[in-house]
């Protein structure tokens, strides 16, 4: 069964198990990307800003480059950094992965890692923080068991789902999601899904 078979089929479990996670449309819309060096520098970028902001710079970023690779990266200068939406620092992160990633990093070695292993590794990378490298292992290599508890629409999330008096903090919510396993990157589709759905957002 592909990945995406079985994250569906695994909405549709957890949906049955706990009506709280059920999305009105049964199975949300499920992202996911083509893994590779573009898809960090896309995470780098989406760091701490919304949705949005994240696409349009990477948008900007696929105009400047064309394909997003690590030689074309670090062909830019810091000004035509800036423009593609890099602070001073995400800059020196994408840089530092660019370099990596020529100097032999083996990206895709991630992909056939259990979680704790391909997050070790990936954030072995400067830049790289569990979310991201969480989200990293959700949206691009599609694993089953992944929940970036760390984000805060998550958070957000579930404290109006679960009709919690405050979002819980990163580690209680990932507490509250081993009782997902083995089928956290669903619930954290599902947990989205609502999220942004209140927002009359997708």
């Amino acid at each position: 069964m592909d990945r995406l078979s079985t994250i569906t089929r695994d909405i549709r479990h957890l949906a049955k198990m706990d009506r709280r996670l059920a999305s009105p449309v049964g199975v949300p819309p499920i992202e996911l990307h083509e893994p590779g060096f573009h898809r960090l520098v896309h995470l780098i970028l989406g760091q701490q800003v919304s949705i949005e902001a994240a696409d349009a710079m990477y948008a900007n970023l696929v105009t400047t480059l064309g394909a997003v690779t690590p030689e074309a990266l670090l062909r830019l200068d810091d000004d035509m950094m800036r423009r593609c939406g890099f602070t001073r620092m995400k800059a020196g992160y994408a840089r530092g992965i660019a370099e990596a990633m020529l100097d032999g990093f083996d990206l895709s070695a991630v992909d056939g890692m259990g979680p704790d292993a391909a997050v070790a590794t990936l954030t072995a990378l400067r830049g790289v923080g569990v979310w991201t490298a969480e989200c990293y292992l959700l949206f691009a290599v599609g694993h089953r068991d992944v929940f970036p508890a760390g984000d805060l629409a998550l958070q957000v999330g579930w404290h109006e789902i679960a009709l919690l008096p405050d979002p819980p903090s990163e580690q209680a919510l990932r507490r509250i999601a081993e009782g997902w396993a083995p089928r956290r990157t669903a619930a954290a589709h599902l947990i989205w899904d609502a999220y942004l759905r209140r927002r009359g957002r997708r």
